[in-house]
């Protein structure tokens, strides 16, 4: 694919990126990219192997930035207003006897997440309603006034993403790869889908890095796109103004930048704002220094990523860079990898999976079948999934349509793998020794833990909602 964003060496000193690799380094923060670009060209960029510039990323939460954009496109269509009510634009999906608060709630609401939920809203909306998610957010009940309380609550996207379909009578990728991806020459947008086809608005989205990269820099110029004005200015400015406080939420990390206030689907920060997705997706823009930074990977801390970039790269973007500093970044760059298992190779098992664990990837009593080849293993997770492994090298394959990257050794006694959803977060540590087999994930995905449905193409990651 052609380059989205122009390369330059200059604008960002080596010194300063070196600086925020060694905090994430000294702080095991776990990365698969990251992409620092100023004054619209991309000055350092890198990927931790397997993970790889061409590869797409699922997004989490950060996929809510892009919807937020196609709610603006529908409003500058004349399509949709922001005091324009769900109950007005999905009457069809509202139950009967909800409250006069639910009548009220607008697109305004929804895009600050003011609705007047005390907490996320999505899991108990699910419950109420299994079969329409819109109809399960306006029966959760209301503790505090529309407009007057923040709570991240995902379901408000999900509502979105069915009002813009409604009105602009197109599936939200479509309508976005019309209006916003294909213009920008972003051409291999992925998307998770609950069972009844639909997209989750709030999350689900795969992009490269330089995607997601360029669609900051977008954001950054006003929407605008080399001679083309493809988001209006004033909604890219109406989207980044804090509408509404934001406060601690519980069970999330403390985080200075979670404090300072939510726009239409996106984070405002210390500096700049920032779109955000869970375990470490994220696109920082800094207007104030024409900056953009994406970073994904699979961390819990996410915090350290902002704090990484405000004490590492902010003061040191105006110092004076040397040769040596370029040098010694380029071969970094070059050179990043996640660890590989060290072992020996060859010989044989058959084990069944011991299941007993939490948030199993595969069910328990599962046969585990590890069969040594010239340069790795063919592992077999039941009847059905098989997996490629490479010794020594990242080996992939796509047993159910969608890609796995694994890597694997003998330990002693024991076998040892990773098994990477190269297109996630999320891998699967698979451990067999003594005719048993235990699987465990890095990161529990949040859809779903089940290994298989993370494999299977088409995506889709929610197949209890019909």
């Amino acid at each position: 694919m052609p380059a989205l964003l122009p390369r330059s060496a200059s604008g960002v000193p080596s010194r300063a990126v070196n600086a925020v690799l060694d905090r994430f380094e000294a702080q095991s923060i776990e990365c698969h990219s990251i992409m620092v670009v100023r004054h619209g060209h991309v000055a350092a960029e890198g990927w931790w192997a397997p993970y790889s510039a061409e590869r797409p990323h699922l997004l989490y939460s950060l996929t809510k930035s892009f919807t937020s954009v196609a709610v603006g496109l529908a409003i500058a269509d004349g399509l949709l207003a922001l005091d324009d009510r769900v109950v007005d634009v999905l009457p069809d999906r509202v139950p009967d006897g909800i409250s006069e608060q639910a009548r009220r709630i607008t697109v305004h609401h929804l895009l600050s997440m003011s609705a007047g939920h005390d907490t996320d809203s999505l899991g108990e909306a699910w419950d109420l309603e299994p079969d329409d998610l819109v109809k399960g957010f306006l029966r959760v009940p209301f503790p505090h006034s529309e407009g007057t309380f923040h709570a991240y609550d995902n379901a408000t996207t999900y509502v979105l993403a069915r009002m813009v379909e409604r009105v602009t009578g197109r599936e939200l990728p479509e309508f976005l790869d019309d209006r916003l991806l294909r213009p920008m020459g972003v051409d291999h947008a992925e998307w998770d889908r609950v069972a009844s086809g639909a997209v989750f608005g709030f999350h689900g989205l795969h992009l490269t890095t330089e995607a997601v990269a360029a669609f900051g820099e977008l954001l950054l110029r006003g929407g605008r796109w080399g001679d083309r004005q493809l988001v209006p200015s004033e909604w890219v400015r109406l989207a980044t103004t804090p509408w509404i406080e934001t406060r601690h939420v519980e069970g999330w990390a403390e985080n200075p930048d979670a404090l300072c206030g939510y726009g239409y689907q996106f984070w405002m920060s210390r500096h700049g704002y920032r779109g955000q997705g869970a375990f470490g997706q994220q696109c920082i823009v800094v207007p104030s220094h024409d900056l953009v930074v994406v970073v994904t990977g699979a961390m819990i801390q996410e915090e350290a990523i902002t704090a990484a970039l405000w004490d590492c790269l902010l003061p040191g973007l105006d110092d004076a860079g040397t040769a040596e500093d370029d040098a010694l970044l380029a071969d970094r760059l070059r050179h990043l990898s996640l660890a590989p298992i060290d072992g020996a190779p060859g010989r044989s098992v058959k084990a069944r999976l011991d299941a007993s664990a939490e948030d199993s990837p595969l069910p328990d009593g599962t046969t585990v079948t590890v069969d040594a080849t010239e340069d790795g293993w063919l592992v077999s997770l039941g009847s059905s999934l098989k997996v490629e492994v490479g010794h020594g090298e990242w080996r992939e394959s796509a047993p159910l349509g969608r890609p796995v990257v694994a890597t694997g050794a003998w330990q002693g006694d024991t076998f040892v793998a990773d098994l990477y959803v190269i297109t996630t977060p999320h891998r699967v540590r698979l451990v067999v020794y003594a005719g048993t087999a235990v699987a465990t994930w890095n990161i529990v995905p949040l859809t779903d833990p089940d290994l298989v449905l993370h494999l299977t193409s088409p995506l889709m990651t929610r197949p209890d909602v019909a």
